[in-house]
């Protein structure tokens, strides 16, 4: 395991129903093939050894002692190979015959785990020959030139890196009370499943749902191995499911009904579940102390390869909703900050709220949510004051954009130029105004905002904060300027995701409002504190100052959401931005938002109130609570090494 990930196979080989000798050597070629790919744990389909459909032949000691003597080969075979194989095979205990899975690696048994549901119904008949692990008392056998003691006990296997493991066998997840729920509660982080599911009208949907479901409740990596091409077809059919989730998400799948063997390898991040089942305390509550005890075998040594080589595919926008109906994600974004901010205009009655109105990108999703709210509570959309502030930055094109969406959107006007204020403070505290340094731009700022509360008095209203997510977390607001508002409607929309949102809204109104919006959101993002160049053109902007948004998103989601330390936020940025950003400029702007997160807590430690609308918040009521003199040196260096 390196950087939290394991590489794991779902393994679909070419099948004869009964040619033990056949099915041994499809299994031997995936096995060298997986090893070749540096997989860590590969598993195969129910019964892989004699074939899941024998039926009345698993009564025929010939095919049992075949398959006895098939494992005895594999494991003369994997005695040289690292990688951990778990086959499914039929197995004589006592009186009783059981379908297990037999775990091995280097030549040796590490464990067999008996199935415990065995169906009967419709299609199936597994009574009729095998027996359920609620059956077994412990007992031990002679197998495949082994002394062994199988038991009902769970079991969880441990690989040399720390990976816990469990294994349950295809109707074992259908059960009500899948093994699976006790084994992740003991600690296994994947679930292997071996199965035999025939192909029915829309039941392949329905097992993917499941899967993805019991990923998702357990907080665990699945990996799921179906009976392929050559089991018998007398009734049914069987397509080959090779399919890998982790919490939930399908990270690979195989393909259906293929007539050659297949090898669906992942990486799973153990990490990442790991920071999901601490977190989530409900799962760590589900922990009882009355749950059965669990067998714990550790797997043989495998040594950690430095030319770690990541191959999962992260997506660089991880703020954006992933759904094939984009707009009503979209449209549900925009609706929880609406409802936020008419439960606050309903409990206080209030008419009036007052946006400060820039011709940028936060300000204007800010006024475009309290004209949704003002419609949708009957309010009348004079009650929003559009206030724009023309500054020693302000340029023509963002003035205009400002003045004409105010003037589309049939708002209350009202333009008050800061200039003569602002240099008269700069009189009274004797500041150069020829030096554009941190007092000349967040006078302005501040200026701005006691404007906007002054205004709110006296129209009895409230200030609208614009400020989003990412400039929180990176401090790029002014402490009581632009930082202070009376409700925070961007509060946890990341500058990634307001620019999408902004986009989706242009595409649902008229002209001309649609075409003032697309330029705004076309409009290089700055704060406009210093003059303009000599052709107008804004000279301040901000992510040449503190670095593309898009990278800083990328670094706070799963610096927040999962706890990742800097060197996989740079595995993971390098990987999502190849082509785009080197390891140099992505290491400099990471170094830059660990220094950042850190010394600016502050400013998050007093923040007004806001809707949170996705997995990530800076809120210290909620979601981020950290000492604002916290020490960022561990992050910052961590960052800074490469």
């Amino acid at each position: 395991m390196s950087y939290g990930f394991i590489k794991v196979a779902s393994a679909i080989p070419s099948v004869r129903v009964g040619d033990v000798k056949f099915n041994t050597l499809q299994i031997e070629n995936l096995i060298v093939q997986a090893e070749g790919k540096g997989v860590e744990v590969l598993v195969f389909p129910e019964l892989a050894i004699t074939g899941y459909t024998c039926q009345d032949l698993f009564r025929q000691s010939l095919l049992l002692d075949e398959a006895d003597t098939a494992m005895m080969v594999l494991l003369d075979f994997t005695r040289k190979l690292n990688i951990i194989s778990i086959i499914g095979a039929p197995v004589v205990v006592g009186n009783l015959l059981l379908n297990c899975a037999v775990v091995i690696q280097q030549g040796e048994i590490l464990g067999i785990v008996p199935k415990t549901y065995l169906p009967n119904y419709n299609e199936f008949y597994e009574k009729r020959w095998f027996a359920s692990s609620q059956d077994l008392r412990p007992t031990e056998i002679r197998y495949a030139g082994h002394k062994l003691q199988v038991s009902a006990a769970p079991k969880v296997f441990v690989t040399s890196q720390g990976v816990k493991f469990g294994i349950e066998i295809c109707e074992d997840v259908w059960a009500p009370t899948p093994p699976s729920n006790h084994l992740a509660l003991s600690g296994a982080d994947i679930i292997f499943n071996l199965s035999a599911t025939d192909e029915l009208v829309g039941k392949h949907s329905y097992l993917k749902s499941l899967l993805s479901q019991q990923s998702a409740r357990t907080l665990s990596g699945y990996v799921y191995s179906s009976c392929g091409f050559g089991e018998s077809t007398q009734d049914v059919v069987y397509g080959g499911n090779a399919l890998v989730y982790e919490n939930g998400t399908l990270l690979a799948e195989g393909e259906r009904f293929s007539l050659t063997p297949q090898l669906v390898t992942a990486q799973i991040d153990v990490e990442r579940l790991r920071v999901e089942r601490r977190y989530n305390t409900t799962f760590v509550n589900a922990q009882r102390n009355d749950m059965p005890t669990v067998e714990t075998t550790d797997c043989h040594g495998i040594d950690e390869k430095a030319d770690f080589k990541l191959e999962r595919t992260f997506d660089p926008l991880p703020f954006i909703p992933h759904t094939d109906n984009m707009a009503e994600a979209c449209e549900e974004i925009f609706s929880i900050q609406v409802m936020g901010l008419a439960k606050r205009l309903a409990h206080t009655a209030c008419k009036h709220v007052v946006v400060g109105i820039s011709g940028g990108l936060d300000s204007t999703l800010a006024l475009l949510v309290c004209i949704r709210t003002f419609d949708k509570l009957q309010i009348d959309r004079k009650g929003i004051l559009g206030v724009t502030m023309p500054g020693f930055g302000t340029t023509d094109r963002t003035y205009r954009n400002a003045m004409r969406l105010m003037e589309e959107t049939g708002i209350t006007i009202r333009e008050i130029n800061i200039a003569k204020s602002v240099a008269l403070h700069f009189e009274d505290i004797g500041h150069d105004m020829a030096v554009h340094d941190v007092t000349y731009e967040n006078a302005q700022a501040r200026e701005r905002t006691q404007i906007l509360m002054d205004i709110a008095n006296q129209a009895g209203g409230m200030v609208i904060g614009t400020g989003d997510l990412s400039e929180l977390a990176l401090g790029w607001a002014t402490y009581n300027g632009d930082h202070m508002s009376m409700y925070a409607v961007n509060a946890s929309v990341p500058k990634t995701l307001i620019k999408h949102l902004v986009t989706h809204i242009v595409k649902t109104l008229p002209r001309p409002l649609a075409d003032i919006l697309a330029d705004i959101v076309d409009t290089p993002i700055s704060p406009e504190l210093i003059p303009a160049d000599a052709d107008g053109n804004i000279q301040q902007k901000t992510e040449d100052l503190v670095g593309p948004y898009e990278l800083h998103d990328f670094f706070l989601y799963y610096f927040l959401r999962f706890g990742f330390r800097p060197r996989k936020l740079r595995l993971l940025a390098c990987s999502a931005f190849a082509g785009r950003y080197d390891e140099t400029t992505i290491t400099k702007w990471l170094v830059t938002f660990c220094r950042r997160f850190f010394s600016q807590q502050f400013k998050r430690s007093c923040l007004p109130d806001g809707p949170k609308v996705g997995s990530i918040s800076l809120s210290p009521r909620g979601d981020w609570r950290m000492p604002s003199d916290a020490a960022a040196e561990l992050w910052v260096k961590e960052a800074s090494e490469t």
